[in-house]
């Protein structure tokens, strides 16, 4: 280069700028200069985006100066896990309580004691409910009475089986209390007692003929003597006379408004002997009303129970259905008295262990006042309810197993299981949490009130192909070492550039690695950042 050129080149250049500043290049004064230089820029930076995009195909958007480790893709056994922590509960619980106040009489049971259902654990003094109840009893029993009676006003029954000896009346007829209905002999054969004047005893004998003579009846009836006096009696006109019972069957209408004599061997009995029905009873109405129903005739059988007829009237059923609702209100009045003696027998309402007795025989009890007599826990199993987050609750299942640990009980791992998943969930600052009910059968050491950890093992996948979780970016994707990425060790990151940022579709995850069921196989390298292995 020339002098003349070096120096114009020093006139016009940085030489002649003051110290610290450096040269603007002028910009052009007309539009359509102007134009140009913005043209020349935007090719510039266009050039610029696609050798990044070019950069991106080939190794993917690695950020300068990162550091990554090289992680290979493997196959291994992966289980879903969730943990938590819960306190321990008893399978269940009960506060023993009363509304009964009074005196307890005895408490047939001590702490630590195992009880069953419907153990006796308290019986208070009842003496004025008994009472109460045996009142109450009573007033069933009369209310019970006047029922039947007024069934019977309503609807008269026989009182003995046998025979209608006499009818009074027929359907139709009105009737008042007291009126008789009808007469019933229980057999056909009655009984007369003659007596024979000044002859000896000694005269008559058991089985001996007998004929009798009924009323103003013609004609006569044969009967058998059943008994003979042993001594003379005296008549009330100062005669000896013997005593002879005769057995006759009844013709059929006779009845005790007749009476008799007799002749046995060549000996006449004296006077009229009464007649003696067996098993006589006549049916009364006990109301007043009209007589239907009334089917029967001298001469039909009938039966102890039986219903004879109807006596209808308003106030008869009326009656009836008073004693009908008294009997209901006795009822329910001596069911209510029961109810409140058994309130006085306070029993266990579940099987399970005494925890706490407070009350023992001879304490005085204020009702609810005072509170819980004993606490009772059913310790069959222990139960816990682990809040698991909203992000985690569609991973746990019913069924599942469960690694429990307590801190009391270093080095000794418990095996429950999932028994119910909660749908009830409860937010909090909108973070929403789910109840999970996890139970243990075989629980050792372990005592209700502990804390404890649990992990809920859900599902796993036999051999699946896992990566770290920290391999994977947003839009699951991942960056794979290309040739070229590895050193000659075959670990270390040389060149993170050469990496081709590929899509994966994703399974199931524990804490650590992560299922690619499509996208990798095993034997590829992804890099992951060290910052985000926690390097």
């Amino acid at each position: 280069m020339s002098e003349a050129l070096m120096k114009e080149n020093q006139a016009g250049g940085e030489s002649a700028l003051p110290a610290g500043k450096k040269r603007r290049l002028p910009l052009p004064k007309s539009a359509k200069g102007r134009r140009r230089l913005r043209l020349a820029v935007v090719l510039a930076v266009a050039a610029a985006l696609a050798v990044r995009f070019l950069a991106g195909m080939r190794g993917g958007a690695i950020p300068a100066g990162a550091g990554y480790t090289a992680v290979q893709v493997t196959q291994q056994d992966l289980t879903v896990t969730v943990a938590g922590s819960a306190t321990l509960e008893p399978a269940d619980s009960y506060q023993v309580t009363t509304l009964i106040s009074g005196t307890i009489q005895d408490a047939p049971f001590e702490e630590d004691d195992t009880v069953a259902q419907g153990d006796l654990l308290y019986a208070m003094d009842s003496g004025d409910a008994q009472s109460s109840v045996d009142r109450a009893n009573i007033s069933v029993a009369q209310s019970r009475l006047s029922y039947e009676q007024a069934q019977e006003a309503l609807h008269p029954t026989v009182p003995i089986s046998g025979v209608i000896n006499d009818v009074y009346v027929h359907n139709g007829d009105d009737v008042t209390a007291g009126t008789a209905l009808a007469k019933i002999v229980s057999g056909t054969d009655l009984t007369i007692d003659f007596l024979f004047p000044y002859v000896d005893s000694g005269q008559f004998y058991v089985g001996q003929a007998a004929t009798v003579f009924i009323g103003n009846f013609d004609g006569s009836v044969q009967g058998t003597v059943t008994a003979v006096s042993n001594a003379d009696a005296v008549t009330s006109n100062g005669m000896a006379t013997s005593s002879v019972r005769v057995k006759l069957a009844n013709p059929g209408i006779v009845s005790d408004a007749y009476t008799a004599s007799a002749v046995i061997g060549s000996y006449c009995s004296y006077g009229q002997a009464s007649i003696n029905m067996p098993g006589a009873a006549t049916v009364y109405a006990s109301g007043s009303g009209t007589v239907s129903g009334f089917d029967k005739l001298i001469g039909s059988t009938v039966t102890k129970g039986e219903t004879l007829c109807t006596v209808d009237s308003e106030s008869i059923r009326s009656q009836l259905q008073n004693a009908r609702l008294s009997v209901e209100s006795a009822q329910l009045t001596a069911g209510s008295a029961a109810s409140t003696v058994e309130d006085y027998q306070i029993t266990s309402p579940i099987s399970g262990t005494v925890v706490e007795k407070r009350f023992k025989a001879g304490d005085k009890v204020d009702g609810a006042a005072s509170g819980a007599l004993a606490t009772i826990f059913d310790l069959s199993y222990l139960k816990m309810e682990m809040r698991v987050d909203e992000l985690n609750i569609g991973k746990v299942k019913a069924g599942q197993s469960v690694t429990i640990t307590a801190s009391a009980l270093p080095g000794q791992i418990f095996t429950g299981e999932v028994e119910r998943v909660s749908v009830n969930g409860t937010t909090t600052n909108g973070f929403t949490t789910y109840p999970v009910t996890i139970v243990l059968r075989e629980y050792g050491g372990l005592r209700p009130g502990m804390n404890v950890s649990a992990t809920i093992q859900g599902e796993t996948a036999k051999g699946a192909l896992c990566v770290p979780v920290s391999a994977v970016s947003r839009g699951n994707t991942v960056q794979v070492a290309l040739p070229g990425a590895l050193g000659e060790d075959g670990v270390t990151v040389a060149d993170p550039a050469q990496a081709e940022e590929r899509p994966v579709v994703l399974g199931i995850n524990d804490s650590v690695y992560i299922q690619v069921t499509s996208g990798l196989k095993e034997g590829d390298t992804v890099l992951v950042q060290n910052t985000e292995m926690g390097g």
